[in-house]
């Protein structure tokens, strides 16, 4: 292979910040990865960021969007959500007690994903979940 040849393949989508357009980005999600092992764990971390980004940021505003961008290769799959921002914090993994209605969505995110990472961008954030494709040495096992 040539040295400037990738055989990642890059997809992005801008949403307007409306509960239903949660549903949209699960679609979209399950429609690029139809025919991967991991398309089900993608749907589900993509709900859960473009959610977190509609309640909890600028993102959910009448003039509000969140960008989904999704990133596959032979190694991994990465998705990310980009807010509005607005939150005053980072997005953050936090550990709730059993009756908490709120709280644990990052969690579930950290524990299906082999590697989140949250970068601040332009005044909101991207958070990043990536699902290794195939296992690594010394990696996480799945």
């Amino acid at each position: 292979m040539h040295e400037y040849t990738s055989t990642a393949r890059v997809w992005g989508l801008t949403c307007p910040g409306f509960p239903e357009e949660v549903s949209r980005a699960r679609r979209w999600t399950r429609d690029i990865l139809r025919d991967s092992p991991l398309a089900e764990d993608a749907e589900l971390i993509v709900s859960e960021l473009s959610a977190n980004a509609i309640l909890h940021t600028a993102s959910g505003l009448t003039t509000g969007s969140f960008h989904l961008a999704l990133a596959v290769s032979t190694q991994v799959i990465a998705l990310s959500v980009t807010d509005d921002g607005g939150a005053g914090t980072a997005p953050k993994a936090e550990h709730q007690g059993q009756e908490a209605e709120h709280g644990r969505g990052l969690g579930m995110v950290s524990a299906i994903a082999h590697r989140v990472v949250v970068h601040d961008s332009h005044g909101g954030y991207t958070v990043t979940a990536e699902l290794f494709t195939a296992p690594r040495v010394g990696g996480h096992p799945c």
